[in-house]
């Protein structure tokens, strides 16, 4: 007999708390299969992070070595300018050339390479911006070859016209294509490679002066030059490396291929779409016959008044970069120590190797700080620092004489003349003037730019000796650091903040007269343009 009022268990059966076993077992299968649905989702949110973060290591690695790769022609115009400081005491000697025939070799590549840069921004446009950059490595080194081979004063000079042919060649076209491959938040440091580059080569040319001095004059100089060809094995090689530029291929109505660059230099995968659709924005592809009238060479001599200020920025920060005297200061280092009471050749180029170390130091430190602290607050501090130290310079050759102390100062003001050279007004003067253009104008406006650079660096370095003689060293310093408060002035009126902005962006910036009066724009206001647009 059973007991009364006690329910039965079994399959479906209720238990004492009046709620079916069964049931209390399918929540709780529940709950396990919402666990184990939950722990899944977190694996593969997990999995899908570390994917990106695999990718976005990835992606940093290639745009990096593609930097690296686009600024080798840099070095050759680095060493270049640092070898000749050293080789043209001994070309001088050998050769027994004059002293305007020597302002007249350091000088020409200057001038002859703004034909480089002219040729260069439309051949970029026509051939690509890789193709052009292997142009240039084959132009410079052929003028290489030919210098070290030089018997005479004009087989040398033959030489230096073509490499100042191919310097213009690459100086235009590699920050160029940098900025255009570069995603937004590294392009300022990574369109600053080729100024590192240039100052490496600047230093391997002095430690090659120092290193080959000790051999007889009619073969050192010789070696010196002979060295600075064999960069061209690693150009070769980053021809199979690096891609062509997204934007050129855009230009080109080669979409497809546009997209794939995008894919390999753009961390996040959603954002390759976005930033295609703002190229052919900017393009403007599909409403290019209003262009046809009017053609790139006559929209930059009768600019709209936007075009106008993106001009007078680029260009004018060009050619303050090279009338503060840095040519003078790096291709005249060995005179500006001897006349400050240097009198040993090698002390004189161990001196200049000091100079080559700082100024290769703190383009590094730019690099760091361009992306950060941003290109306006950088171009103060160089700009401000220079002139203190170009004005003391002028101050101690004039004033301290050849005394121990005089040459101690004189070095240490050199030094930190190209310090705040390579903190600053170096590296940004390149950053500036290949992101402010629009994407249809940027190579030849950016070559406008370069060909200012050349004309000054080559006015400077073919009448420095020349005007020192005439007014003494401390005299043309004086005149130096003139010119640098006045481009503390430039900055202050005419250089917008560009950090932070993608390339359509500060084209727009440049667009808005608020802009012009304030200085800068808020990146909020910027995407509200873009959004209405």
């Amino acid at each position: 007999m059973g007991l009364v009022g006690v329910p039965e268990i079994g399959n479906g059966e209720i238990g004492l708390s009046g709620i079916p076993l069964g049931t209390k077992n399918k929540y709780k299968r529940m709950d396990s299969e919402s666990e184990v649905e939950l722990t899944e989702e977190y694996e593969d949110a997990a999995s899908r992070h570390h994917l990106q973060q695999i990718r976005s290591k990835q992606t940093r690695k290639y745009v990096l070595a593609c930097a690296i790769f686009a600024s080798l022609n840099h070095v050759l115009l680095g060493y270049d300018v640092g070898v000749m400081s050293g080789a043209i005491i001994f070309i001088q000697e050998d050769l027994k050339i004059t002293e305007v025939q020597e302002e007249v070799l350091v000088g020409i590549l200057s001038i002859v390479s703004l034909f480089g840069s002219l040729g260069g921004g439309k051949t970029s446009d026509i051939i690509g911006r890789k193709w052009t950059m292997a142009l240039a490595a084959v132009v410079f080194q052929t003028g290489a070859a030919i210098m070290t081979l030089a018997p005479s004063f004009e087989i040398l000079m033959v030489g230096r016209l073509l490499a100042g042919i191919g310097i213009g060649f690459g100086g235009m076209v590699a920050p160029v294509y940098i900025a255009e491959i570069s995603p937004t938040i590294d392009r300022g440091s990574l369109t600053s490679f080729p100024e590192i580059f240039i100052n490496l080569g600047i230093l391997l040319g002095y430690v090659s002066n120092y290193a080959f001095s000790g051999l007889p004059a009619h073969i050192n100089w010789r070696i010196m030059l002979a060295v600075g060809i064999t960069p061209s094995i690693f150009i070769g090689f980053a021809l199979f490396i690096i891609p062509e530029s997204p934007r050129w291929l855009v230009l080109q109505n080669r979409v497809d291929e546009a997209r794939s660059v995008l894919m390999k230099t753009n961390e996040n995968e959603s954002e390759v779409e976005d930033r295609l659709n703002e190229i052919l924005a900017a393009a403007d592809n599909s409403s290019a016959e209003k262009y046809e009238e009017k053609s790139v060479t006559s929209e930059l001599m009768s600019p709209s008044p936007s075009l106008r200020w993106m001009l007078i920025t680029g260009f004018g920060i060009q050619c303050f970069q090279q009338i503060t005297g840095i040519d003078a200061t790096v291709y005249y280092s060995p005179e500006i120590f001897q006349e400050a009471g240097v009198k040993d050749k090698q002390n004189v180029l161990a001196a200049t190797v000091a100079v080559g170390v700082t100024k290769t130091v703190f383009i590094m430190v730019a690099i760091l700080l361009v992306d950060k602290l941003g290109r306006k607050p950088l171009l103060y501090i160089s700009t401000i620092g220079m002139t203190i130290c170009l004005f003391s310079l002028a101050f101690t050759l004039s004033v301290l004489g050849k005394g121990q102390f005089g040459v101690v100062m004189a070095i240490l003001l050199v030094c930190g003349n190209v310090a705040f050279f390579s903190v600053g007004i170096g590296p940004v003067c390149w950053v500036l003037t290949s992101e402010i253009f629009p994407l249809r104008l940027r190579a030849q406006a950016a070559a406008l730019g370069a060909v200012g650079n050349r004309v000054c660096s080559g006015l400077v370095a073919m009448s420095f000796l020349s005007v020192s003689n005439a007014i003494s060293f401390g005299g043309t310093f004086f005149i130096f650091s003139a010119f640098s408060s006045l481009s503390v002035a430039f900055v202050y009126t005419f250089v917008p903040e560009t950090k932070g902005k993608s390339l359509e962006q500060i084209e727009l910036l440049f667009q808005t007269e608020q802009d012009r009066k304030g200085g800068q724009v808020e990146l909020g206001d910027v995407e509200h343009l873009v959004q209405k647009g």
